[in-house]
C-alpha cells in the first residue's frame, strides 16, 4: 500500500541502499506558480540526483566534499558582497585572479559539487536548478541545450548560491529579473567569480591600448580570454566603468556581434570543445553508465532494478550495458602485461 500510495516499486521502498530523498516538495515551496517544463526539471534533477547517490552507495563510493563555509548576506551591500565572496573563494581553491579555463571541473572536483548537464525541453526555461541537502550535498543542473558560454554564467551563478545562500534551492530562469537579494547576490557573484574585477580590468586596458576604443573585436577577444558571452562581457565592462553605460545596446542596435563576427576574428578558436553537451546527448550519462553496469556486473542490482533506478526501459538499458562489455573486453590484454 505505502509503494502504491508514493507511486514506486516495492522493491524500491525496501532495498538497503534506496535513497528517499524527496527535493521536489522544496522547489515547489518556493515558487508560487510554474510550468509543466519546470515542473519536468525539477522531477529530472531529483531522479538523477536519487540514482546517483543510490549507485554510489551500492558501490561503496564516498563522494568528496571539499565545502567553504557559506558566508550569509542578510547584512551589508549586496553587490559589494558579491565581488568580496568571490574573490574570497577563489582564493580559497587557489585560483588567483586570472580566467577559470574550466569551471566545471572546478565545480565538481575541486569542491565535490553535483553537477549535472542535461536537454531540457525546446520550450524550458529553466537554465540552471541549485539545491543542498545534508544526505546527498550541493547539486546543480544546468540546461545542456544552452549555449557553453551561457552554461557557463549559469554555473557561475548557482555557486553564487551555494556560497551565500546554500539552504535554499533556486530556479534560474532564462531572462529572469534579478530581483530579489538572493538574486542579485547570485548574479553579481557569478560574474564577480568568472571576470575579477582587477584582472578582467587590466586584460581591458591591455587590449585597449592597442584598439584605441572599445570595439568588436576587442569585446570578441576579452569574452574569450574568459570564457563567457559577448553579452556578459559588455554588462561586466559596464559594470566595472570601462565602458560607457548603454555601450552594449549601442552594439545590439548597430549589428550587434554575431557568431559570424566571431570566426572572423578567431577562426577555428571560435569553436570551444564542448564534452558536456556530447554526453547530454546519451540517455544516461558516461559515469551513470559506469556505476549502472559496474553494479550490474557485480550483481548488486539487477537488471529490472537499474532500469527501474534510471528510468529507462530494459532494451536500452541492455545496449549501454553490452556497449561497456564490449569495450572492456577488447582491454583484457591489459591484464596480461607485467607488472
Amino acid at each position: 500500500m505505502l509503494a502504491r500510495h508514493y507511486g514506486v516499486s516495492v522493491n524500491a521502498l525496501l532495498r538497503r541502499e534506496a535513497v528517499h530523498t524527496d527535493l521536489v516538495p522544496r522547489f515547489r515551496k518556493l515558487r508560487e506558480t510554474e510550468d509543466k517544463y519546470t515542473a519536468e526539471a525539477i522531477q529530472l534533477f531529483n531522479n538523477l540526483i536519487k540514482a546517483d547517490v543510490e549507485l554510489e552507495n551500492v558501490l561503496g563510493i564516498k563522494r568528496r566534499r571539499n565545502y567553504p563555509p557559506d558566508h550569509g548576506i542578510n547584512e551589508g551591500d549586496v553587490m559589494g558582497l558579491a565581488e568580496k565572496h568571490a574573490q574570497d573563494l577563489r582564493d580559497w581553491l587557489g585560483l588567483g585572479s586570472g580566467p577559470i579555463a574550466d569551471i566545471f571541473s572546478v565545480i565538481e572536483l575541486s569542491l565535490g559539487i553535483r553537477l549535472y548537464q542535461r536537454r531540457l525541453p525546446s520550450k524550458s526555461k529553466v537554465a540552471g536548478l541549485f539545491t543542498y541537502d545534508e544526505s546527498v550535498g550541493a547539486c546543480i543542473l544546468l540546461n545542456a541545450n544552452h549555449p557553453l558560454p551561457r552554461r557557463i554564467m549559469s554555473a557561475a551563478h548557482e555557486l553564487g548560491h551555494f556560497d551565500g545562500t546554500r539552504h535554499s534551492p533556486e530556479v534560474l530562469e532564462e531572462d529572469e529579473r534579478f530581483l530579489s537579494r538572493d538574486e542579485r547576490y547570485a548574479n553579481a557573484f557569478g560574474r564577480a567569480f568568472l571576470t575579477p574585477a582587477e584582472s578582467f580590468s587590466e586584460s581591458f586596458r591591455q587590449l585597449k591600448e592597442i584598439t584605441g576604443k572599445t570595439t568588436r573585436r576587442l569585446i570578441i577577444l576579452l569574452a574569450h580570454q574568459y570564457n563567457i558571452s559577448r553579452h556578459a562581457c559588455g554588462l561586466r565592462l559596464e559594470e566595472l566603468g570601462l565602458a560607457k553605460k548603454g555601450t552594449w545596446a549601442w552594439f545590439e542596435n548597430n549589428g550587434g556581434i554575431t557568431e559570424a563576427h566571431v570566426r572572423e576574428v578567431l577562426g577555428e578558436m571560435a569553436y570551444s570543445p564542448d564534452p558536456a553537451k556530447s554526453d547530454a546527448h546519451r540517455l544516461i550519462s558516461h559515469r551513470i553508465s559506469l556505476m549502472a553496469h559496474a553494479a550490474w556486473k557485480l550483481e548488486l542490482m539487477s537488471e529490472g532494478q537499474l532500469a527501474e533506478l534510471l528510468n529507462v526501459g530494459r532494451v536500452e538499458l541492455r545496449d549501454i550495458i553490452d556497449q561497456i562489455e564490449l569495450e572492456e573486453s577488447g582491454t583484457d590484454g591489459l591484464l596480461k602485461l607485467p607488472d
